[in-house]
Order: structure tokens, then C-alpha cells, then sequence
């Protein structure tokens, strides 16, 4: 299944995990502040409602 990489392998399979971890730590990263502004609008909309 995995084709020989030859002596490139220690290399190209660095790469792959490097790029696999920056990518989990970006869409960890995104989903924090979707929650942290999905709350903040929670607290705009419950403020407005209770002075409006």
C-alpha cells in the first residue's frame, strides 16, 4: 500500500505529520473562537432582549 520512498522517506513522512498536526491545530484553533463569539452573541442577544 505505501510506496517506497527510498531515502526520502524519513523526510516526506515528517512532512506529513508536520502538515497533519499544524491542520488539527487550526481547525482546533477555528472551533475556539466559533464557541467563544457563539457565546458572545448569546450574551449581545439575552442583553438586548432584557432591555428591549
Amino acid at each position: 500500500m505505501m510506496p517506497d520512498l527510498g531515502k526520502y522517506a524519513e523526510a516526506v513522512l515528517s512532512s506529513y505529520a508536520v502538515s497533519l498536526v499544524l491542520l488539527l491545530i487550526l481547525v482546533g484553533l477555528s472551533w475556539r473562537r466559533s464557541m467563544r463569539i457563539k457565546k458572545a452573541l448569546q450574551d449581545i442577544e439575552k442583553r438586548q432582549k432584557k432591555n428591549g
